[in-house]
């Protein structure tokens, strides 16, 4: 399976993980039918976020409700790695909300950042191709 993601949409999601590169970043992207038409940052409310990412209640609820109003439903998740590979990890499956999304994973482990796709569901993944 093959995602569209564009070019300025994964820099903005890159430049979130790399401007705040000693925790995990997350998100949420909006789209409309097939396609990725917006990414909404969302703080992390984690307890310990350079291990973990949790969405701040509230600004979650912003994203979605920004997403509506302009006619986008919720298409994925994004989140970053800042020392792991892009890799859905144990507590990203446990922690899986909304199955049928897509959810993207930035590692920052490396000196050149990745990018990989997942639909997670029932503790188990399928990766997807990201392309530009």
């Amino acid at each position: 399976m093959k995602v569209k993601l564009p070019r300025a949409l994964a820099k903005q999601m890159l430049d979130h993980a790399q401007g705040a590169a000693e925790v995990e970043v997350c998100g949420l992207l909006g789209g409309r039918g097939k396609q990725i038409t917006s990414v909404y940052p969302v703080p992390n409310a984690a307890d310990d976020p350079t291990r973990f990412f949790l969405m701040e209640p509230r600004a979650q609820i912003d994203a979605m409700r920004a997403m509506r109003n302009v006619g986008e439903t919720l298409f994925g998740i994004y989140h970053s790695h800042p020392s792991a590979p892009a890799h859905p990890s144990r507590h990203d499956l446990e922690q899986t909300a909304y199955p049928g999304v897509l959810y993207v994973i930035i590692s920052l482990a490396n000196a050149k950042p990745t990018m990989e796709g997942y639909y997670l569901e029932g503790g188990t993944y399928k990766m997807v191709t990201i392309i530009g």
